[in-house]
């Protein structure tokens, strides 16, 4: 690559388109200036996707994402895991899980996955996002292109028997409020990518059929 010097009057020149823009709008986006999704994910050798795992609290997603993670980590493929816990302590510590919330909560998850998206690196995601209309939001800030559902599916009794964290002894209590699967729906997907039955298959099967699904998708060809 050859870089051409500039003068100082074309740096004014430049400064000064800008500093007009910022008067009229405030707001002036860079998107055109900087590197491009396509070249980060040639640097990469690798296609990025969002991996959206969906499914009720005690229902394998994160475990699921772990297995999931390490291959793709170890196959050179960068990846990021996100799940309730490093969000709700991170950009979400001032969220409750109201409706309403629960909605903004996803909306930074899908802004945050989208950023992620572009720098050409797979991201895996495991919220419980309970509703239909709350994973659309999700979806359309990602786009439907880079946006693999997966239905992790369990039953509300295969996970309260799990219960590792003990959320749902606390729920049945009334402890907790709107917890998904007690006190507040779940609507599972109509039509995801993947869904995997974690009573019926073990954790390397369920891992592996992630796996089937999105490596002919994010490997380079």
């Amino acid at each position: 690559m050859i870089y051409r010097m500039v003068s100082n009057s074309e740096i004014l020149t430049k400064f000064g388109d800008l500093n007009m823009k910022e008067e009229k709008e405030n707001i002036f986006t860079i998107f055109d200036d900087i590197l491009q999704r396509e070249e980060k994910e040639e640097l990469l050798n690798q296609k990025s996707k969002v991996i959206w795992m969906t499914g009720l609290s005690g229902s394998g997603k994160t475990t699921v994402a772990k297995g999931v993670e390490r291959y793709l980590h170890s196959q050179g493929i960068l990846n990021q895991l996100l799940d309730g816990d490093n969000i709700r302590v991170g950009i979400s510590n001032n969220l409750s899980f109201s409706s309403d919330d629960r909605a903004e909560n996803i909306r930074r998850i899908a802004e945050v996955s989208k950023l992620f998206l572009n720098c050409g690196v797979v991201t895996l995601n495991c919220f419980v996002s309970p509703t239909i209309e709350i994973r659309k939001i999700a979806e359309n800030i990602i786009g439907a292109e880079n946006f693999i559902e997966v239905y992790i599916n369990a039953s509300v009794e295969t996970c309260e028997n799990r219960d590792i964290k003990g959320l749902y002894k606390k729920a049945r209590k009334g402890e907790i409020k709107d917890f998904t699967g007690i006190s507040a729906p779940f609507e599972a997907p109509q039509n995801p990518k993947i869904e995997i039955n974690t009573s019926e298959l073990s954790i390397d099967e369920s891992v592996q059929k992630v796996l089937d699904y999105i490596l002919p998708i994010i490997k380079n060809k």
